[in-house]
């Protein structure tokens, strides 16, 4: 087999252009944060889809926007509707930050957002990344993004070996990221290079065919699209166990807790949990609660991204009627009337079950 001839050199200058007639042609230009477009909105929408999917965030986007039309309303909600909205999504802290955020923005910055990158940067749960799509489509700046799609848009073009986590593979790709930039129609341009990741340079089976920018990628030209980017060194996930206390009174109420405002599921409702069923009695007896019967229910797996949580339900009967209880973050609901709190997916789904 002859040697393979050395790959182009990439052509800054054109790759913008090219990227923008495929975009004019193919980008998507109807989902739903793409109208009335404003610095709330693509706030609103970068965020939720960080780490997530644009199918899975739409249904969400739109029900967010109808219940919170503007940041001031967002400011104004109680957080526990905020997560009652989000649940289901996953990285609550994203929630969490997003309130945060609405709070500063309309309590001191006047309801309007900044409309530069250190400015967003500096509030809660904006990164350099998001701030860039901000400014660029909100306000049609010069910036530039790097978001997961973009990371391996351009670090296939450029063959930039390793991991983007490290700093200096980050370093390369941010030059690459703002030296492509083009200074007219960032907007659209930002728009462009997150669909092209999202469409077409796909994690696996990229369509190389279809791209506007084949003639000058080099992992395309060596064949080395599943090379770029660099995988992260694995390791073994953790595995945490917990037992969920499933507490029925005589009205057939569960007690649920409110967790703390960080960590794992901060904020939300769950159950009560105990470490082992030998500490169940001494568990609901801080609770104020005398066991009458619990039975163990199968134990589930529910995945975060840096552990696994093995959760098992013991469902508990009372002695007697629940009294009414004076902590504000514990409170009796009827399973399929828990009204609007937030709840991570799992215990959602324990409850349906408890209602069915």
């Amino acid at each position: 087999m002859p040697p393979l001839s050395p790959p182009k050199k990439p052509k800054a200058k054109t790759f913008a252009s090219r990227l923008l007639r495929w975009f004019d042609q193919h980008g998507r230009k109807d989902l739903p944060w793409q109208h009335n477009i404003n610095a709330y909105r693509v706030w609103l929408s970068e965020i939720m889809l960080q780490q997530t999917q644009v199918s899975t965030v739409i249904p969400y986007y739109q029900r967010m926007t109808q219940a919170y039309p503007d940041v001031q309303a967002l400011a104004d909600a109680p957080l526990d509707e905020v997560l009652h909205h989000w649940t289901g999504l996953g990285y609550y802290a994203r929630a969490r930050n997003l309130h945060k955020t609405a709070g500063l923005v309309s309590t001191e910055l006047g309801g309007i957002f900044p409309d530069s990158v250190e400015g967003l940067e500096a509030l809660p749960g904006i990164g350099r990344s998001t701030a860039g799509a901000i400014c660029a489509i909100a306000y049609q700046r010069h910036c530039a993004i790097l978001d997961g799609n973009v990371k391996r848009v351009l670090a296939r073009h450029s063959a930039v070996a390793g991991w983007p986590g490290k700093t200096a593979v980050a370093k390369t790709l941010w030059q690459i990221a703002d030296s492509y930039t083009p200074a007219q129609r960032s907007r659209d341009y930002t728009q462009a290079i997150m669909d092209l990741g999202a469409t077409l340079c796909t994690r696996t089976k990229p369509a190389c065919t279809q791209c506007p920018v084949k003639a000058d990628c080099q992992a395309h030209a060596r064949q080395e699209t599943q090379l770029y980017p660099g995988k992260k060194a694995p390791k073994t996930t953790p595995v945490r166990q917990t037992l969920l206390l499933v507490i029925r009174d005589r009205q057939n109420r569960v007690l649920l807790q409110q967790r703390p405002p960080s960590g794992i599921w901060g904020g939300l409702w769950s159950f009560p949990e105990c470490a082992s069923e030998d500490e169940l009695t001494a568990s609901c007896t801080q609770l104020g609660i005398r066991i009458a019967s619990h039975q163990l229910a199968d134990t589930q797996r529910h995945t975060f991204s840096h552990f696994h949580l093995d959760y098992t339900p013991v469902h508990i009967d009372t002695c007697a009627s629940a009294t009414r209880i004076a902590d504000s973050s514990q409170r009796w609901v009827v399973p399929g009337a828990h009204g609007e709190i937030g709840l991570p997916a799992p215990i959602l789904a324990l409850l349906q079950s408890l209602d069915e």
